[in-house]
């Protein structure tokens, strides 16, 4: 059986995402890539996952640190995912972030961040999957006051509650 690659985007794309940064730093500074492919695993251990391109360049760096860190993003955060959806050389060139523990970056105003040691990383046919053990979190302290960024059907929305 055959599955049209733009008829598996349109039909994938009735599923809305949340949107987060993955980031991680290397000898050559800081690296992130936007990712909609982020859930959590396991509750023991705790654990996370997401699902870059293997060919990703952001990837390649931020795997050979054996850490990362996911920044969610909210609703007021579409200019800064557009900047690590790019292939901008420094997608970091006027953000001013901090270091989690792990020494990757974090994203300010990002609605929670999770930093993780990876875990495992598993052949997932075009992209990779990537297991990380968490080893610390945290939620902004407006985190209940903006939804998360997200996104549906090639486009970015809000989440209006319930």
């Amino acid at each position: 059986m055959s599955i049209d690659p733009s008829e598996y985007r349109r039909v994938l794309g009735h599923f809305p995402t949340g949107v987060t940064v993955v980031t991680g730093a290397d000898d050559k500074g800081a690296a992130g890539m936007a990712i909609g492919s982020f859930a959590s695993v396991s509750l023991d251990p705790p654990l996370v996952m997401f699902c870059p391109g293997n060919t990703s360049a952001s990837w390649l760096r931020i795997k050979e640190t054996g850490s990362f860190c996911v920044n969610v993003l909210g609703e007021d955060q579409k200019d800064v995912c557009g900047v690590f959806a790019g292939k901008a050389d420094d997608k970091f060139e006027g953000i001013d972030w901090t270091t989690a523990t792990t020494g990757s970056p974090v994203i300010p105003g990002s609605l929670a961040v999770i930093d993780c040691e990876i875990h495992a990383i598993l052949d997932g046919g075009d992209h990779d999957i990537v297991v990380g053990l968490v080893t610390s979190l945290s939620t902004a302290d407006d985190a209940g006051e903006r939804g998360p960024l997200l996104f549906f059907q090639g486009g970015y929305g809000r989440y209006e509650g319930m």
